[in-house]
């Protein structure tokens, strides 16, 4: 296998972190999961052992079903989308089933499980460390201002949000209002101009929904749109019944989805002109983010993406992929693809420059890459800028 030079790679990485003017992420479940929130597979094994009676008969039934069809592992974002295909053709009726499962159980159960993934993730969220995702974001917000930031994310939690508002760094996720925020389409379709206010505030794009994502009912049209929600007690009390991947049908078709909103607004971004885009905590999972990926790779060659993985077999996986890519740059902790070959690292200590230490991303006693790990990169990033003493100071909010 060939031998790709690390630390001429990690330069280079620096390199294009201090001089590119446009900057962008897409976090996967992996940034979440660094800081203690449960990746997609564990979330779904929660779920499951959480349910009990009909709930849980249901549940077996539908999962077992695509399980057998499937040479993948199935998730709980799987079991979701056949429910709701269920209470599509069933239009949630009772004297109607699909795999002996009525439209009305299928209701239920899709109510029962966006609760049971509520409760999941916020009992989590209560005691997650908030440390490392508020220093990322002070050194984001310290970044060339004449471009908006842009962060994309397939996580539910509320972990970002919560980190801004702490740190008091203005952003927006394509929501407005103050009693009950509701989804303009018009905010996510344009691109800020040099002298908007809101230029230099951080974009969030949650592409498969939120945990403070709501349905509400418009009784007159008999539609359904989202309303953004802060801090709620009880989700049965409320009656609120959550947005989460996928999208319903029963939205009102009249105004386009947050979903596909956010799906449009990554092409376009992606395709725009010069661009830097890294991939933390992504596992490339998704087809459909996959081929829109690709797609834009193909179209733009003035964008650049860094993929950081957690593990080689990402790597693997994804160079069966993506080896004609030569603007994808992909880093895992032995292996990497580089300028569309897959290779071993090769770390040489001597080809280090005097005072240069590579503690920030490589273990030595492992012999491995670090930057898959979403703390160890906030560590790079913000010890490559050089303004750690500042960042320090905005992340604990003074």
């Amino acid at each position: 296998m060939n031998k790709i030079n690390l630390i001429r790679e990690i330069r280079e990485i620096k390199n294009q972190l201090s001089y590119s003017k446009n900057i962008g992420f897409l976090f996967g479940a992996g940034t979440s999961c660094a800081l203690g929130i449960p990746n997609i597979t564990q979330l779904t094994e929660n779920v499951e052992r959480s349910l009990t009676g009909d709930f849980l008969k249901c549940f077996t039934i539908i999962k077992e079903d695509l399980q057998s069809a499937s040479t993948k592992s199935i998730n709980i974002e799987d079991i979701l989308n056949q429910v709701r295909r269920i209470r599509e053709i069933t239009n949630n009726r009772e004297d109607k089933n699909y795999l002996n499962v009525c439209g009305k159980d299928a209701k239920d159960l899709d109510v029962e499980i966006c609760n049971k993934i509520y409760k999941i993730i916020n009992d989590k969220e209560l005691i997650a460390p908030l440390d490392d995702i508020k220093r990322f974001f002070a050194w984001l917000d310290l970044q060339n201002r004449d471009y908006s930031k842009e962060i994309f994310t397939t996580n539910y939690d509320l972990i970002i949000e919560k980190s801004l508002e702490e740190t008091t760094i203005p952003y927006f996720d394509g929501f407005v209002g103050s009693y009950e925020p509701f989804f303009w389409q018009d905010s996510i379709d344009r691109f800020v101009d040099k002298n908007d206010i809101t230029k230099n505030w951080i974009r969030l794009w949650k592409i498969h929904g939120s945990l403070s994502w709501f349905w509400k009912e418009n009784k007159v049209i008999g539609a359904y749109s989202i309303v953004r929600s802060g801090k709620i007690g009880d989700l049965k009390k409320d009656n609120n019944e959550l947005v989460i991947y996928p999208s319903k049908d029963k939205y009102d078709s009249s105004r386009k989805q947050p979903f596909i909103a956010y799906f449009d607004r990554l092409k376009n971004y992606l395709i725009s002109g010069e661009l830097l885009f890294i991939f933390t905590g992504y596992s490339f999972s998704d087809q459909h983010i996959n081929d829109l990926v690709f797609n834009c790779l193909r179209t733009n060659n003035r964008l650049y993406a860094i993929v950081l993985f957690f593990k080689d077999e990402e790597v693997e996986n994804l160079y069966k992929l993506s080896s004609s890519y030569l603007n994808l740059s992909v880093f895992g902790p032995t292996k990497a693809i580089i300028n569309g070959q897959l290779g071993e690292w090769e770390f040489n200590k001597d080809d280090l420059k005097p005072g240069e230490s590579s503690d920030s991303f490589w273990d030595e006693a492992t012999n491995s890459l670090l930057l898959g790990d979403f703390k160890k990169l906030v560590n790079f990033l913000i010890l490559s800028s050089g303004k750690k003493d500042t960042i320090e100071v905005i992340a604990n909010g003074k």
